[in-house]
């Protein structure tokens, strides 16, 4: 631990009860957690010693949590799913885009009841443990069982199909409620690291991603979208290794035991649960941002189904072949990285309005590249289709990645003590359902133009539609706070209580902070010395542990 944690940790609990002094105090101990993680893990961006950083703070095995479930399970698993379905409703069950479009919606259900997975993480522990076994059964297992099943079949009715991949999603939801419910523990504990773990999540999500679609398409090419013999070879069927690897995650998580949970009083806990989240949904600091979230999610339309169709079409479209397609969605993944790279050095400081309106307008201007594309302008500006499609892809997937970590790092902000799980995966499933109402938007938009498997003349009318309905949440940006990142944004009354004091943190605006000679962090430590603060290394263990 480095001198700055160390001293931040060792605040005596009698100090949160003497009024002033004590939030004064309270501010410096914030600072000096700051200013440290800064030194350790920030400025020039040293992935290495960030991830030391983080692991020496949160447990290693929660940073290895991030890595399963974000790197392998979504980002990896994510990037051939998603190359892999897509073709699976193309050429195997051969519906129109405007179906797929929907079909894609209807497999992303789950997410929109994470609340309920959420809720089961942090009031109903099995066989006396809250996150383990959720990260086991149903982030693992069912995952598994749902991709085999899959790819085991030569063809399964839509229906059945669509089963499937909704019993594939849910685990990987699962498994995503779980880890989501330590990240925001760890905000709540550690608040001066909010960013920095959604950026360890955006990293992962984007490193695994990358290697996901670098293989996603020359898997299809090889052996199919499904397989009927040979075990494990289809690139559906390979989905079931992520999940087995979250299996693994969630066996060697850190995860307090109690083996004495009164289960007969879990439904109390329910409803204690559920009164705390209309409670905290009252409050116009939570509202008001999760209205935004919604709305931003909800007017950016999705249309990707119909880019895709003409991209592959061998008539009408570009005929791109799905080798070509992976390097595409590969080439995006390095954009998202970069956006998560961006934030974490650049934008992560900032706040949460500056970021949000910024990244609105790039992405209604990322937006263009694809009209210019579908018109063909990039020919008669000398750029090849290929090179033109490749830099589109990555320039939006940065965009939209820069767009979404603030939302994140709002959302964790957002969480009251005792049920993060619970409220992260609501504020999550808010989300969902916005990019869901996104997603059917689209799909309607195909519709009514007459975009089908060979007809594109009107897709660049649905682009135009698209571009200008993402402007649209720049009218609500006063819902969102005007404070930076690093502040806590809830009201007093929901901050967590510690041995039955309230624990106060004031909303502090660290990049205002001036240091100068007479105030510089090794004259704040110099003042905890002299204050013989002396340091429980027992608290800040049990302290740890419950975080993880």
């Amino acid at each position: 631990m480095s001198p700055a944690t160390a001293a931040a940790a060792d605040l005596p609990a009698e100090e949160e009860g003497k009024g002033g002094r004590s939030s004064s105090r309270q501010e410096e101990a914030n600072v000096l957690l700051a200013v440290d993680a800064a030194a350790e893990g920030g400025g020039a961006w040293s992935p290495v010693g960030w991830f030391r950083m983080l692991g020496r703070e949160l447990h290693w095995s929660f940073v290895a949590a991030v890595v399963a479930t974000y790197g392998v399970s979504q980002g990896l698993g994510g990037g051939i799913m998603r190359v892999a379905s897509d073709y699976y409703w193309k050429d195997v069950q051969r519906v129109q885009p405007s179906a797929a479009q929907v079909y894609q919606g209807v497999t992303s259900i789950p997410w929109m009841v994470k609340p309920l997975w959420g809720l089961l993480t942090d009031v109903l522990p099995i066989a006396g443990y809250r996150r383990r076994p959720y990260f086991v059964i149903a982030g693992g297992f069912m995952g598994v069982v749902a991709m085999l099943v899959l790819s085991l079949h030569s063809k399964l009715h839509v229906l059945f199909a669509l089963l499937a991949l909704m019993a594939g999603s849910a685990s990987v939801a699962i498994a995503d409620v779980t880890i989501d419910a330590c990240v925001a523990e760890n905000s709540i504990v550690h608040p001066h690291l909010a960013a920095d773990m959604i950026s360890l999540n955006g990293f992962c999500a984007s490193v695994g991603g990358l290697i996901g679609f670098s293989i996603s398409g020359f898997l299809v090419h090889a052996i199919g979208s499904q397989i009927n013999l040979v075990f494990l070879k289809g690139a559906l069927g390979m989905l079931a290794i992520p999940s087995a690897l979250v299996i693994l995650a969630g066996m060697m998580i850190k995860d307090v035991h109690m083996p004495n949970f009164p289960y007969e009083l879990a439904h109390m806990k329910f409803v204690e649960a559920s009164r705390t989240m209309m409670a905290t949904l009252k409050c116009p600091e939570v509202w008001r941002p999760c209205v935004y979230m919604y709305m931003s999610l909800a007017l950016s339309v999705d249309i990707q189904e119909g880019m895709f169709y003409w991209y592959t079409d061998q008539n009408a479209g570009l005929s791109f072949s799905e080798g070509f397609i992976g390097f595409i969605f590969a080439v995006g993944s390095v954009g998202s990285l970069i956006g998560v790279i961006l934030y974490q050095n650049i934008l992560k400081d900032h706040s949460f309005r500056s970021v949000l309106c910024l990244s609105q307008l790039l992405l209604s201007l990322s937006g263009m590249l694809d009209l210019i594309l579908v018109l063909r302008l990039n020919l008669k500006l000398g750029i090849p289709d290929y090179y033109f499609a490749v830099i589109d892809e990555g320039v939006s997937k940065m965009i939209n990645r820069i767009k979404w970590m603030p939302l994140l790092v709002l959302s964790s902000k957002l969480c009251p003590a005792g049920i993060e799980g619970t409220f992260y995966a609501l504020l999550m499933s808010i989300d969902n359902v916005g990019l869901l109402s996104g997603s059917w938007a689209g799909g309607l938009i195909l519709h009514v133009l007459n975009i089908t498997r060979t007809e594109f003349k009107n897709l660049w009318a649905a682009i135009l539609i698209r571009n200008a309905m993402r402007l649209l949440p720049l009218a609500l940006l006063f819902l969102v706070p005007r404070s930076d990142q690093n502040s806590n944004l809830l009201p007093a009354d929901l901050l967590p209580e510690d041995d039955g004091a309230q624990y106060q943190v004031d909303n502090v605006e660290l990049t205002s902070l001036t240091v100068d000679g007479k105030s510089s962090t090794g004259s704040l430590h110099q003042e905890f010395k002299n204050q013989d603060v002396v340091e429980n290394d027992d608290d800040e263990a049990s302290l740890l542990a419950n975080s993880s």
